[in-house]
């Protein structure tokens, strides 16, 4: 494998077990870059630092308990990774309103359990694209958010 598709891998791997299994906001100083654009239809469009940061920081205090664990080999070409992973966690913390469709109140103790994909683009090292998907349609069923079918 080419140095360079492995090192996007090793960034990948650090950028996803350090932002999202350990809920780390700080990584992004490190391994972003200054205009990174993130995107997932449950939390929409996010661009820069601080809005990345913010999603995260938002979505921990929501949800305290979150874990995210990648479960499939990553794919890598040129400056593409991607991955797929599980997650989820308890809604304890307080008011969430970072949704598509509705709010919650605080803590209203509903566990939420999802997979998705997500396709990084990282150039220089740092992460340039976070752009994923998320199951958001299960997520939003199990917060009571959108019906069951």
């Amino acid at each position: 494998m080419p140095q360079d598709i492995q090192q996007n891998k090793d960034v990948a791997v650090r950028w996803f077990t350090e932002y999202w299994a350990k809920g780390n906001p700080d990584v992004v100083d490190e391994l972003a870059t200054d205009d990174i654009l993130f995107s997932y239809p449950m939390h929409g469009e996010r661009r820069g630092k601080q809005a990345v940061k913010q999603c995260l920081i938002d979505f921990t205090e929501a949800f305290p308990d979150m874990s995210f664990a990648v479960v499939s080999d990553l794919v890598a070409e040129g400056e593409y990774v991607v991955g797929r992973w599980e997650g989820g966690g308890t809604h304890t913390g307080p008011a969430f309103d970072d949704l598509p469709v509705g709010s919650l109140p605080a803590n209203t103790g509903r566990k939420i359990h999802f997979t998705g994909t997500t396709v990084y683009r990282i150039v220089d090292g740092k992460i340039a694209e976070e752009i994923g998907e998320e199951g958001a349609l299960t997520a939003l069923q199990q917060l009571g958010l959108a019906p069951e079918k």
